[in-house]
């Protein structure tokens, strides 16, 4: 089985002990493809750093998350572009708006959105959604940009069935699971139980939203087979087969 994880922080300083050591323990499990979403430019480094180590096995992205969006947004979005410009990533992430933690930079949120999702159409990349606390604002957004060739994944998804096929509908996007399908009342079963597997990819979003038994601790790579045997448990398939279709998935999205 070759398990691709579609969205994991694994330049984190919560890995800065044991980084190798979890990677390559993660891949003697079978998970071989790792996605690594920016945060802002203090993560490039790091990132980079770890394509350079394993680079068959971890693939980086670009952009600006929403909740470094502040004041200085615009010098952060120059270094995004910047980057766009110089070198090939395999998708513009995680983008999208948050209004969770802190409401203050709304506008700005919105604005640094849109002109990454017009980065991903002038580069033909995919790109990777953070939506905390904000589906119908990302919704309205993305409705926008009208684009048939332009993939996204919808990461974390953690809204409703009706949600989910807004999703779907929109360019046929993915919806990215990951451990809060295993958390008792999320909601996630009934979404993974409506929606067809060609629909959904993989995702850790490590080290954070471990699954159960391991809620509320630091999430590993390895732990993405808890989240795939929790969708093949739903679903009533083989893990093998929830393994194969998400990996095809994430290939269809990414290119590689």
């Amino acid at each position: 089985m070759i398990i691709t994880d579609t969205h994991t922080h694994l330049y984190s300083k919560e890995f800065d002990a044991d980084r190798e050591s979890l990677v390559k323990s993660a891949m003697t499990k079978g998970v071989k493809r790792f996605f690594m979403p920016n945060v802002d430019s203090d993560s490039i480094e790091g990132m980079f750093e770890i394509e350079k180590k394993f680079p068959e096995n971890c693939f980086a992205m670009m952009g600006l998350h929403p909740c470094s969006v502040d004041a200085d947004y615009l010098n952060e979005l120059a270094i995004v572009e910047e980057w766009l410009s110089k070198r090939k990533f395999v998708a513009i992430g995680e983008i999208g708006i948050d209004l969770y933690w802190d409401k203050t930079f709304f506008v700005q949120q919105q604005d640094a959105f849109r002109k990454q999702i017009q980065w991903a159409q002038k580069y033909n990349l995919p790109y990777v959604i953070h939506s905390r606390n904000s589906f119908d604002e990302v919704i309205e957004i993305v409705s926008e940009f009208k684009n048939e060739n332009i993939k996204a994944i919808f990461h974390c998804f953690s809204g409703n069935v009706e949600q989910a096929e807004r999703v779907i509908e929109l360019n046929n996007f993915k919806l990215g699971i990951g451990g809060v399908v295993t958390f008792k009342n999320s909601g996630l079963e009934k979404v993974v139980e409506a929606i067809d597997l060609k629909h959904l990819v993989l995702e850790t979003d490590a080290p954070y939203l471990a699954p159960v038994p391991y809620r509320g601790k630091r999430n590993e790579p390895s732990y993405i087979l808890m989240i795939a045997q929790k969708i093949a448990e739903i679903k009533n398939i083989s893990i093998e087969e929830v393994v194969s279709v998400t990996t095809q998935n994430s290939m269809d999205v990414f290119g590689v």
